[in-house]
């Protein structure tokens, strides 16, 4: 939860620097974290593997921390499911006294994509009328955003129709928060954005809590940038390789 900030265990330090490697040829645009600790050094490790991004600014947001589970926080699991279950209920729908509900937790994440969507129209606006700026030129992308599961996602890449250029990313954005919140955020795609998801995708692990530095891929595409209507396509959830 919110409540308890621990810092990671050694164990988290080398789940992080193996993201890190499996992350380190992929030029980010921008890097936004938890405020929580546990997040704010695993995207420090991550950045600290980039071959392009170790100088990159880290910024910081409370929008992206877990979720808060009130009364429960600092207690096991078993004690959550307990709660639960004398209160009638189901994990992970149940809200301990004083935690956060579902609702609460979906519009935290919904503020924050659509924060992005904004941030990204911003970026593209301040572009227009420029001379190409290295690493975002029309020409071949090259090194500018390899993805470790390129080759699995060719047909997931965003179309450059129209634009008379290669598929060059307006902004390539990595987010590092939490499980409970990400599987919420990624819920929200789903069930309110309409998300494309892989074809092998099933349901279980559409539900499934990711694993700690799990990878998941979206891509966005806002057409005449319409903030109202993204079209979001998943190359890849919770990916976990690298551990």
């Amino acid at each position: 939860g919110q409540g308890v900030d621990e810092p990671l265990s050694a164990t988290g330090f080398r789940q992080a620097d193996a993201a890190g490697l499996f992350l380190s040829n992929v030029k980010f645009t921008h890097v936004f974290s938890s405020d929580l600790l546990r997040a704010k050094q695993t995207a420090a490790a991550i950045l600290e593997k980039n071959r392009f991004c170790k100088d990159l600014e880290i910024k910081y947001d409370a929008r992206l921390r877990e979720r808060k589970y009130g009364v429960a926080e600092g207690r096991p699991l078993a004690d959550l499911k307990a709660m639960a279950k004398d209160a009638g209920e189901q994990c992970p729908s149940f809200t301990p006294s004083g935690g956060e509900t579902l609702d609460e937790l979906r519009q935290r994440a919904r503020d924050f994509f659509e924060f992005l969507c904004q941030l990204a129209v911003e970026l593209e606006q301040k572009e227009d009328g420029k001379p190409a700026a290295p690493g975002r030129s029309s020409g071949t992308s090259g090194e500018q955003f390899v993805f470790p599961w390129t080759n699995q996602c060719s047909e997931a890449e965003p179309s450059s129709e129209g634009s008379g250029s290669s598929t060059v990313l307006d902004a390539n954005i990595l987010v590092v928060s939490h499980g409970a919140y990400m599987r919420n955020w990624i819920g929200y795609f789903v069930s309110d954005l309409n998300c494309t998801l892989p074809a092998n995708l099933t349901k279980s692990q559409l539900s499934s809590v990711s694993p700690n530095t799990g990878v998941s891929h979206f891509i966005i595409k806002l057409e005449n940038r319409n903030l109202l209507n993204p079209k979001i396509t998943c190359v890849c959830l919770n990916q976990d390789s690298h551990l």
